[in-house]
């Protein structure tokens, strides 16, 4: 197989970046000695919370098209897969990462995200049925970004965001992925603290509510290496 992208963070976080929330925007992840880290507490993404997908933790992403914000380009660096202008054709690549990290995920699982923006609205498309293990020691492993629908499961949206989150086409989506990638936690179990009023699907939980966090994952992971192959 041919390598359309490598990230090995020698030079910095080659583009990729953290999330703190819909308001205070990016952050930037720890790089150190060519290793990508992301830890806990993770921001919880409600944006696509019932009837959407459901809640997930965002713990790294990279951007595939520009133009990029200021804060994007600062805390990630340079994007070698936007200046090379590399193909966001995904369909049927292979991905392969170096990593390791100790996670508690209660009931989560280490999942890729693609976003691509089409017809006015962005669809996302999280690779379920292809869960990528982290373990303590370093491990390599690959997964296939198959166009089988049966292994993806849509993003949609939360009530009110329908205007920009849309399910979309899978094939559309993966042939194109013309926003970003990321890696995430999910599904996450998300849990009122305390009385609430109102539906918790619709107020936002972690900013509208305070939840349980005892009963969302925690950890860190560590990335050495990010590779597209196909």
């Amino acid at each position: 197989m041919n390598i359309l992208y490598r990230e090995t963070f020698d030079d910095g976080p080659g583009g990729w970046y953290g999330m703190i929330d819909n308001f205070q925007g990016i952050k930037p992840l720890s790089v150190r000695d060519g290793i990508i880290s992301s830890y806990a507490p993770w921001w919880i993404d409600y944006n696509h919370a019932p009837p959407g997908a459901g809640y997930l933790h965002l713990l790294m992403g990279l951007y595939t098209r520009g133009p990029l914000t200021e804060a994007i380009r600062e805390y990630g660096g340079r994007n070698s897969f936007i200046e090379q202008n590399l193909p966001v054709n995904f369909t049927n690549l292979t991905l392969s990462l170096r990593l390791r990290g100790e996670l508690d995920l209660r009931g989560a699982q280490m999942i890729l995200l693609i976003q691509g923006h089409h017809d006015g609205v962005t669809s996302g498309w999280l690779l379920t049925g292809r869960p990528i293990p982290v373990t303590l020691n370093w491990s390599e492993p690959s997964i296939q970004l198959s166009g089988n629908p049966d292994l993806w499961t849509p993003l949609g949206s939360r009530a009110g965001r329908q205007d920009y989150y849309r399910s979309g086409n899978l094939a559309t989506t993966l042939s194109d992925v013309n926003v970003n990638i990321y890696l995430v936690l999910f599904p996450l179990n998300v849990v009122p603290l305390g009385p609430l009023t109102g539906d918790p699907h619709v107020l936002r939980a972690g900013r509208d509510y305070p939840v349980w966090t005892s009963k969302l994952p925690d950890g860190y992971i560590q990335v050495d290496t990010f590779t597209l192959q196909g």
